[in-house]
C-alpha cells in the first residue's frame, strides 16, 4: 500500500541520497511510502511568495509517479503556497534528470555556465502554474 506523507525531516534525509540539497529553515517535504518505506520524496525550499525551489529524489525502478502523488507535489506550491512558478536545477550532464523534468512539463529558463560540481553547466528549469497539468 502507498501513502503520501508530510514529514520534512524524513523526506530530507531520503532526498539527500539523490541530490545535493542542504537543509534550511522552512524546508517542507512530501514523501511517498510503499509498505512503510520511502520510495520518493520532494523537498521545497526558498519560498519567496512567488517561487519555490523543488528537489526530487526517488528509488530507481519503483513505481512512484502516481497521479495522486504528482497532484500533491504540485498542489503544495501552486495551491497551498500560492506560487506562480516552481524552479529546479539540474547539472547539464544529467540527461536522465533533464528528461524527467521536461516530461513533467518543466521548461528550460537559463544556463549557468561552469556552475556544476564537475565544472560543467547547470540548467535552471521552471514550471509555471498556468502550465501545470497536475493541479487541474
Amino acid at each position: 500500500m502507498t501513502e503520501i506523507i508530510f514529514n520534512p525531516a524524513r523526506v530530507y534525509d531520503f532526498v539527500r541520497q539523490f541530490t545535493p540539497v542542504n537543509m534550511v529553515a522552512g524546508v517542507q517535504g512530501i514523501g511517498l511510502e510503499k509498505d512503510g518505506e520511502l520510495i520518493a520524496g520532494v523537498l521545497y525550499e526558498g519560498f519567496n511568495g512567488h517561487n519555490v525551489w523543488m528537489h526530487v529524489g526517488a528509488i530507481p525502478g519503483k513505481r512512484w509517479m502516481t497521479r495522486a502523488y504528482l497532484h500533491a507535489a504540485f498542489a503544495y506550491p501552486f495551491v497551498q503556497c500560492g506560487c506562480s512558478r516552481v524552479s529546479g536545477y539540474v547539472e547539464a550532464n544529467n540527461a536522465q534528470a533533464r528528461r524527467f523534468d521536461e516530461h513533467l512539463g518543466f521548461t528550460q529558463e537559463a544556463v549557468l555556465s561552469g556552475a556544476a560540481s564537475d565544472g560543467g553547466d547547470v540548467i535552471l528549469y521552471v514550471m509555471r502554474k498556468a502550465r501545470c497539468r497536475f493541479i487541474g
